[in-house]
């Protein structure tokens, strides 16, 4: 999964963990691991949703200010299919998250 720019650090940060995206059909899998930088996101679920399911705090949640910002993003192609995709980010071993402090 490719992420815009400005969302990849709040992937890393672990703030984002979900995303929107409008495909044809689903480009991710379910327990699969994408590489992202130096890391890799493992995805957790990918669930088939409408646009009344695009609300406000779930495109926030996605690191957009609004729903009109979410939705300039997440078409891809010619898909009309909307995905809601949870996953969580996971290092390279050997380095933590910024903020961790080994004891």
């Amino acid at each position: 999964m490719v992420f815009a720019k400005r969302l990849r650090d709040g992937v890393i940060r672990g703030d984002i963990t979900c995303s929107v995206r409008i495909w044809t059909r689903p480009h991710v899998t379910e327990g699969r691991r994408y590489r992202m930088g130096d890391g890799e996101i493992e995805i957790e679920s990918v669930t088939p949703i409408g646009f009344p399911d695009i609300t406000p705090e779930l495109a926030r949640e996605s690191g957009f200010l609004g729903v009109l910002d979410l939705l300039k993003v997440a078409k891809h192609g010619k898909g009309n299919n909307i995905y809601l995709i949870r996953f969580h980010y996971i290092p390279p071993r050997g380095k933590r998250k910024s903020g961790s402090n080994k004891k």
